[in-house]
């Protein structure tokens, strides 16, 4: 089976309101065609208007990967450089979108321009209110169910751009991990995780495959629970939590007192896993934004399938009202669920089919 990768519909009526200002007249793009695009995602508006001098960041892979199949420019600035013109896409958690605000105005030339664009039922209100507590003078207009506002900073709170710069750096949560905001269940362990991690056998062994390994948290588990367990790769598609889920792996491998191979991976998992292994367990997303999409854990139980050893054995936890039995059974020839308690069901998938 070939995988055939993430896929999300592109964030059309952003993008549209985004650009609103460049099109009313109220902005114009800059004649030396310097931007930056914080948050690029895909779509027509932005391959229509953006130029080779354009520089894209994203830190979600998919979305990543989709703008470089679109020929945009893809990377990350110097910490000292500055432009005209920084576009945002803010990020749905509030602390990751001031960490974004501070960041964008850190790139904002003196006389330059930050533009963001949030949908309405994501905060759009809330998003600009922040952004006025650390710049002004904010002006905002209204399109497409979004709001898309900016400044040409006269003021900057730089008191606040330090804090709010400062929330980024990863720190440790109550439970002992490395996090940092934006993160899935970032301060905390997630309750489904948690469930399957006590279930995990001790017999797991040789190479082991974390899918959506977020801040590393299960896979400790299988190094605390699996003395077996001699090399162990994380995929996580979100580069935010490949710093923290790193350092939470050379403590666990340094606890467990025996050498073993850990790799984390930038991956975008529905593509495909790069090694097979003997074991591959996981707790797969399943939204996007607000939307379930149970299709996303459907396509890491494919991608687990094709990537196991003929011994190999999945170890995945679930909502329970995911419909994910389905795929399982076509994937697998032996389907258990292991136990089902507190609205999450953790299910033991064993003997690949081909």
């Amino acid at each position: 089976m070939t995988l055939a990768g993430y896929a999300a519909p592109a964030p059309d009526a952003e993008l549209d309101a985004l650009f609103l200002p460049f099109g009313d007249g109220e902005l114009r793009l800059p004649a030396d065609g310097r931007v930056l695009f914080l948050g690029a995602r895909d779509g027509f508006r932005l391959r229509e208007l953006a130029r080779p001098s354009w520089l894209c960041t994203q830190g979600f892979k998919p979305f990543a990967d989709a703008l470089q199949r679109s020929g945009l420019r893809i990377g990350e600035p110097a910490a000292d450089e500055r432009f005209p013109l920084v576009l945002l896409l803010p990020a749905r958690s509030r602390e990751e979108r001031r960490i974004q605000f501070a960041r964008a105005l850190r790139h904002v030339e003196p006389g330059g321009v930050l533009v963001a664009c949030v949908a309405n039922a994501e905060g759009a209100r809330s998003a600009e209110g922040d952004l006025a507590k650390l710049a002004s003078p904010v002006r905002s207009l209204s399109k497409h169910h979004c709001r898309v506002f900016w400044t040409v900073p006269t003021t900057v709170d730089q008191a606040l751009l330090d804090a709010w710069l400062a929330l980024d750096v990863p720190r440790e949560t109550a439970d002992g991990y490395l996090s940092r905001p934006g993160l899935f269940a970032w301060d905390r362990v997630d309750a489904a995780s948690a469930l399957l991690a006590a279930h995990l056998p001790a017999d797991l062994h040789g190479r082991v495959a974390d899918l959506g390994a977020g801040y590393g948290f299960l896979a400790t588990q299988v190094l605390a629970r699996c003395p077996g367990v001699v090399a162990l790769d994380l995929y996580e598609a979100e580069a935010r939590a490949l710093g923290p889920a790193r350092a939470n792996l050379a403590r666990a491998v340094v606890a467990s007192g025996r050498p073993v191979a850990v790799d984390v991976h930038w991956h975008d998992v529905t593509t495909g896993l790069l090694q097979r292994c003997d074991a591959v367990v996981s707790n797969p997303p399943f939204h996007q934004g607000r939307a379930d999409l149970p299709a996303l854990g459907r396509a890491f139980i494919h991608a687990a399938a094709a990537a196991l050893l003929p011994h190999g054995r999945l170890w995945l936890v679930a909502n329970r009202h995911l419909p994910y039995e389905a795929v399982l059974a076509e994937r697998f020839g032996a389907v258990r669920e292991v136990i089902a308690q507190d609205g999450f069901k953790v299910i033991e998938a064993r003997g690949v089919r081909a």
